[in-house]
């Protein structure tokens, strides 16, 4: 396990674990860069254990509910998996049309229920503001995972903590980061660019003309005066990216077929366009891909978008043990 003096995160400075006991993990407006180091200087430690021992007990005999009313894969499983790891058990909820909701039970009523079997929620919503409803519901810690196309604060944390442990600590302000493909549904971006608030970047948004990154996130980005652009070809900003952040095109967001279809292959970076980028760059990518990444670009030193997978695990260690006061 990493010593406090090893770690590159540490001292914590102002920040502890007693500021996180009981907390619910909604949005990243909650988070400073005082928080982060908190946060980051966790998951190192995380890492270091995982890699030494694999598994511990920090959190034996605590239980959470993965309560998942969208599908998903990597998030579901990471929560699941950060809790194993620590020692605790899971509850997982992810058919949720075959559970009482189908029924017309209310979210309020279904976070009332869970919370008397467990000590923390993890929940994906497809409305805007259903992690907000969940806390104001629970006594027990909620953590947001996905709230329609609102936010996924969790998702931003170990985006950034990848930046961070692929780039070098104290390499995020001055950095130039790009985000492409779907930016008016793509939650993970919308909270990842509010995050970046925090520190001295520029921020480029490369997007087909009818999905572009929304106003309200833009006019909080210029608020906090970082600068930011908008571009219709990857080719006027690659040269100079250091973290180049692609997402897919949501099929499911769309009413209309048709609409998606016109969209759906704009971008896709391969490794002949990543031969005008950076040596020293990383591309990421929230997953799944859906052809916007070639397959032929995966064995480069860049592509960190597998390692940033298991970034998220020690980001998700760390918070459940945090919100559970074991950090």
């Amino acid at each position: 396990m990493p010593t406090e003096s090893q770690s590159p995160y540490l001292p914590f400075g102002e920040n502890n674990n007693a500021d996180w006991y009981g907390k619910d993990i909604l949005s990243v407006k909650q988070f400073n860069r005082a928080d982060l180091e908190y946060i980051f200087g966790v998951a190192h430690e995380m890492r270091g254990m995982v890699e030494r021992v694999g598994t511990f007990d920090l959190l034996k005999g605590k239980i959470l509910a993965n309560l998942f009313y969208e599908p998903s894969t990597r998030t579901a499983s990471s929560f699941m998996a950060a809790m194993q790891r620590l020692g605790g058990s899971v509850i997982a909820i992810n058919e949720v049309k075959y559970s009482s909701v189908s029924k017309g039970e209310s979210l309020p009523d279904t976070i009332r229920t869970l919370e008397s079997y467990t000590d923390v929620i993890v929940l994906r919503h497809p409305e805007v503001g259903s992690a907000a409803i969940a806390a104001k519901a629970a006594k027990k810690p909620v953590i947001n995972a996905g709230d329609g196309v609102g936010e996924h604060p969790t998702q931003a944390l170990l985006d950034l903590f990848t930046i961070f442990e692929e780039l070098g600590t104290g390499k995020v302000d001055g950095l130039t980061i790009t985000l492409l493909g779907d930016l008016k549904y793509g939650r993970t971006v919308h909270s990842l660019a509010r995050l970046l608030t925090l520190f001295d970047v520029q921020l480029n948004y490369v997007s087909p003309d009818i999905l572009p990154m929304p106003k309200e996130v833009m006019d909080e980005v210029a608020a906090k005066n970082i600068p930011q652009a908008e571009y219709d070809s990857l080719d006027k900003v690659l040269p100079n990216t250091d973290v180049l952040y692609v997402t897919r095109v949501q099929k499911e967001r769309f009413e209309n077929p048709a609409e998606y279809d016109k969209v759906k292959g704009a971008f896709v970076v391969d490794p002949e366009i990543m031969k005008a980028a950076k040596k020293e760059m990383i591309v990421m990518h929230p997953m799944p891909r859906v052809g916007e990444i070639s397959p032929e670009f995966d064995d480069d030193p860049r592509a960190a978008y597998f390692r940033q997978m298991e970034y998220g695990l020690y980001v998700r260690m760390a918070l459940l043990a945090m919100v559970l006061g074991k950090a």
